[in-house]
């Protein structure tokens, strides 16, 4: 026991600090997550299309484009025109709609021109801002989503708010956008928390490599404590006692009172690091992806694609899934029209979503298409709509969409109905990971995202009994490590 006691007092020592800051950070992270551009925003701030200057289909933008495995291509109007965005599993690539040349953007002033459009039109003067600064990544930005983007512009709006929009310089588009009390808020939150200073976050395998072993300390000091805690309770008369005074004593009882949420939240906090250690990472490769999307012939897309978009699009998309090539009309944030196009359209109605036939369809006989050490050695059973109280629901990119679930063996498949995009492979390893991470680390149960106001005062409640826990850890070790330095 001697020991253990020893093990657990300098880990408690070395990782007092970081207890408390995690605890805190947590709190702050609830309610101002690291800033991110949400859909319903990135569909809000698109222009309205001018299809009289499409000079060219789709279809036309594909071979110019002399990309291999095109599964969407996107066609979104920017302030200098009508521009195609050609997408495969790996790579993107932008084209002017206009003369199918390079849409590229090559200078920070090209970048300001194109983020005009997007300013409020109140507070800002994007004639006057801050330097549009092209740049490879910075605090916000460092995330390897933003690769295929890089480099990126960023243009300062000098608004009240201190927006900052981040431009991708392959497409043009705002990939970001972030405000004043964003990024400030953010250093007590999600940058104190996961340690993601740009510095470190530049070095990625030293960065996770980091995490994971400060993480797995701290759970292993968190459980000798516990088992020291438990083993030191005695009896006095018919009452527990603690065999400490003053402020070991508080440890010793917030210890034992928080001891069930520290020990879960600092594991279950050490598994967000897993990063397929011990459990799958739930990605579909990209052979994945394009055995779904199935590899239909772009040049079926007929002459006079164009003429059946509405006027009203702000983006159109057409992309493959199960062998189709499937046209989308974004005319809101939360407004789409769906329709097959080409050969395959005959007798196919237009609607909002995919249907459950449908992701059918695209999966018949996916069992037997070479990915069995994958995970997919059977046929998939029928899809269905996944309900809002399911223990793994996921939600769409576009608000109230349906997401279906495909089971197919062991995997379960979800897939977006508003795009066909697989969202989450789910094997048994991934769903025995969605219950010791989100279920125990954010308390993602259903019985809680049903309630949110539940879920955050129980949030909100526990971490702060976790930092008064920790504060007490921080007064005993800098008593001890002050009379160390006293002799």
């Amino acid at each position: 026991m001697r020991t253990l006691v020893l093990f657990h007092r300098w880990l408690g020592v070395a990782f007092c600090l970081l207890f408390a800051m995690w605890f805190a950070s947590g709190i702050v992270m609830h309610f101002i997550p690291f800033p991110s551009l949400s859909e319903s925003d990135r569909v809000a701030s698109l222009l309205p299309i001018d299809l009289k200057r499409v000079a060219h289909g789709p279809a036309q933008a594909v071979v110019a484009g002399e990309m291999e495995n095109v599964l969407r291509v996107r066609l979104v109007q920017r302030k200098d025109g009508p521009v195609y965005v050609l997408s495969s599993s790996e790579h993107i690539k932008a084209l002017r709609a206009t003369d199918l040349t390079e849409a590229t953007v090559r200078s920070a002033e090209e970048a300001a021109v194109l983020s005009s459009p997007h300013a409020p039109r109140e507070g800002s003067h994007i004639a006057s801002a801050l330097i549009a600064a092209e740049i490879s990544a910075d605090q916000w930005t460092i995330g390897e989503q933003y690769d295929p983007h890089r480099p990126m512009y960023r243009v300062a709006l000098n608004d009240t708010s201190g927006t900052e929009r981040y431009l991708s310089a392959t497409t043009g588009e705002i990939v970001l956008t972030t405000t004043r009390d964003q990024r400030r808020w953010n250093y007590f939150g999600s940058i104190a928390h996961w340690i993601y200073p740009e510095a470190l976050r530049r070095h990625p395998d030293l960065w996770n490599g980091l995490l994971w072993w400060l993480a797995l300390l701290a759970s292993i000091g968190a459980s000798l404590g516990a088992v020291i805690g438990v083993s030191r309770v005695e009896r006095r008369g018919s009452r527990p006692a603690s065999p400490y005074r003053g402020w070991q004593a508080w440890h010793h009882w917030l210890g034992l009172i928080c001891m069930p949420f520290v020990l879960t939240w600092i594991a279950s906090g050490w598994l967000s690091m897993d990063d397929g250690r011990l459990f799958s990472s739930g990605e579909t490769i990209p052979a994945q992806a394009r055995a779904i999307a199935g590899e239909p012939d772009w040049r079926q897309l007929p002459a006079g694609e164009l003429r059946s978009v509405s006027t009203a699009a702000k983006e159109v998309e057409w992309f493959t899934f199960g062998g189709r090539i499937y046209r989308r009309e974004r005319l809101g944030a939360q407004q789409q029209r769906l329709a097959v196009s080409g050969a395959d359209a005959n007798g196919v109605t237009e609607r909002t979503f995919l249907r459950a036939d449908e992701i059918d369809s695209a999966l018949v006989g996916f069992g037997e298409s070479g990915f069995g050490k994958s995970g997919f050695g059977k046929s998939c059973n029928s899809a269905f709509r996944i309900e809002a109280d399911d223990a793994y629901a996921t939600p769409s990119t576009m608000t109230r969409a349906p997401v279906f679930r495909a089971i197919c063996g062991s995997v379960w498949l979800h897939i977006d109905g508003s795009n066909g995009s697989v969202i989450e492979r789910l094997d048994p390893s991934r769903r025995v990971y969605r219950w010791l991470f989100a279920g125990l680390h954010r308390l993602d149960f259903p019985i809680l995202t049903a309630r949110p106001a539940l879920r955050t005062a129980l949030i909100v409640l526990l971490c702060s009994c976790g930092l008064i826990f920790s504060l007490t850890g921080i007064v005993i070790a800098q008593r001890r490590l002050r009379s160390l330095r006293n002799g």
